[in-house]
């Protein structure tokens, strides 16, 4: 058992692109702790296909990606962090190709894609893994820094918070242990929340677990509401919802139906190119119209108007994964449905990535830095880790030399069987209940039902006795658990509050927001209205516009 410090200038809480640049970028005398709850390489950025978008060929500019993104926001973007990300984007990938990113080339030259809402071919890539690209190479990156500590298989289940409301540390669960580490600063690079709905393209550690932390703590967070659902995840029994990228429907692929019919130009001009939110409610429109049983129906991808040479150089990792689950592309049609990809919503943070609390940061997926709006341009969420991650280079702390404090072990002969079944049977229900209220399509009714049973179920999980551990738990001394049972009991019940949190917090947004807009769609309130085109805002039980 290797032994955690039990202080560090800063922790880095999360281990996907933001979270490795944003280390990679903190001065190499600091000590950094870089906090993992799986191992490397298992969040969403590693999942990531199409690409990372940049303005940097002639032909393009950052006015004209400015542009796109801003529309695709649906009037809720921040003019003034989308003109920082667009400018700052040339910079950020002109240092990842000089870290080792091996992006594809056409000639001499970086090769780009058009993607849907793009006006340009500006998504740079790595054949179809682009994500698993950028993550690899910066993986390898950190671990070769001896200033940069990595702890895997442990979760953070609070912020360590002083007197003054100022973020000094958090509670781990590390191993068999639940102790409080130390740190000038913490960094929340957690990702998003895909794991609260039943359809997800989001890897199982997606349990929002940073927004949640932050919120707890008193952070505001921002447009919960908001979460894009992408239109094209493959839909085979037994296989997880594999994202089938939107740059298959760039290089030309047609979205049809079972009969045959490219259906999406009935609800938008720009067909299967249309933004990500209007093809997933053209698919599930179509299906409730055109289907029997709309909840188990699918559509398909046709790719047979992409030539075989460029699927084989565009989608390598497409073709495994399909062929794996018994679907040839070069000659079948890919089946997919929606499913929840990307939480536009997050911590509210500035241009530093700073929060509302002293000392707290947040990253990626997880930060609302206010570039994406009520709607995410497609491939700018990798482009947003490295340009506000790249920020923390600024970081100002003073580097800790005080003398590390004494902590007393405590064994602890727990089981919480008891306590299992319950939080068990709350985890399996709310994916189902989140999926049908919370969804792409919702209404009052709906979202207040939902909304009475996860206050119901947060009450629920507060009376576990597998909760007062964690709760009285204090930086003197460190619960060491004798029982691996225990321990995973334990995991368990943080992620389901992790989980149980972000669903009551998207549902009050979802229900306070009375019109639809991007990521958000109210089949009671259908039209967009210039008096929403304000944020939402949560701190602690308050909800407010603005």
């Amino acid at each position: 058992m290797m032994k955690i410090a039990n202080q560090f200038d800063v922790l880095v809480i999360g281990s996907g692109a933001a979270g490795l640049y944003a280390a990679l970028c903190l001065p190499e005398h600091w000590q950094v702790g870089i906090i993992t709850k799986d191992t490397l390489k298992t969040g969403a950025s590693d999942w990531a296909q199409g690409g990372i978008a940049a303005s940097i060929d002639p032909s393009d500019s950052p006015e004209l990606h400015l542009e796109d993104t801003i529309k695709a926001g649906a009037g809720l973007c921040d003019r003034q962090a989308v003109e920082f990300l667009v400018n700052h984007a040339p910079e950020a990938i002109a240092s990842l190709v000089e870290l080792g990113v091996a992006f594809d080339r056409k000639g001499d030259r970086l090769a780009m894609t058009l993607e849907a809402a793009h006006s340009k071919p500006r998504v740079l890539h790595a054949a179809d893994t682009t994500g698993k690209a950028i993550v690899a190479t910066l993986t390898e990156k950190v671990l070769a820094k001896p200033n940069i500590e990595i702890f895997p298989q442990t979760l953070a289940l609070d912020l360590w918070l002083d007197e003054q409301q100022q973020c000094q540390g958090v509670q781990l669960l590390y191993e068999n242990r639940l102790e409080w580490i130390k740190a000038q600063a913490v960094i929340l690079a957690t990702g998003g929340g895909g794991q609260v709905f039943a359809q997800t393209t989001n890897p199982g550690v997606s349990t929002g677990d940073g927004v949640a932390l932050a919120w707890r703590g008193g952070a505001i967070v921002r447009d919960l509401e908001f979460i894009q659902f992408h239109p094209t995840a493959l839909t085979v029994p037994g296989a997880p919802h594999f994202l089938i990228s939107e740059a298959v429907r760039g290089e030309g692929a047609y979205l049809v139906d079972e009969k045959g019919d490219r259906f999406t130009f009935n609800y938008h001009r720009a067909g299967e190119l249309a933004p990500r939110d209007v093809v997933s409610r053209a698919i599930f429109s179509h299906l409730q119209k055109h289907s029997p049983n709309p909840a188990q129906a699918q559509v398909y991808l046709d790719l047979s108007n992409i030539p075989p040479e460029k699927i084989r150089h565009r989608f390598p990792n497409i073709i495994k994964v399909c062929q794996h689950w018994g679907i040839d592309i070069f000659n079948q049609l890919i089946p997919v449905t929606p499913a929840a990809h990307y939480w536009m919503g997050g911590v509210e943070t500035d241009l530093n990535s700073c929060t509302s609390i002293p000392g707290l940061y947040s990253v990626g997926e997880t930060a609302s830095t206010g570039v994406h709006g009520a709607n995410r341009l497609a491939s700018n969420s990798l482009l947003e880790c490295i340009v506000f991650a790249a920020q923390l280079k600024k970081l100002e702390i003073n580097p800790s030399r005080d003398v590390p404090r004494e902590t007393t072990p405590q064994e602890i002969k727990a089981n919480f069987k008891r306590d299992l079944e319950t939080i068990t049977k709350i985890r399996a229900e709310l994916p189902s209940l989140m999926w049908q209220s919370a969804g792409i399509c919702r209404t009052g009714t709906r979202l207040n039902q939902a909304l009475l049973k996860v206050s119901a179920w947060r009450k629920i999980l507060a009376e576990q006795p597998i909760k007062q551990h964690i709760a009285n738990s204090t930086p003197t001394e460190t619960l060491v658990f004798t029982s691996p049972e225990a321990v995973n009991q334990l995991r368990l019940y943080a992620e389901t509050t992790n989980l149980v949190d972000i669903g009551y917090l998207i549902l009050k947004s979802a229900l306070f927001r009375t019109e639809s807009r991007g990521g958000h769609y109210r089949l009671d309130y259908p039209d967009t209205l210039e008096s929403w085109q304000v944020h939402t805002l949560i701190q602690g039980d308050r909800i407010l516009a603005k």
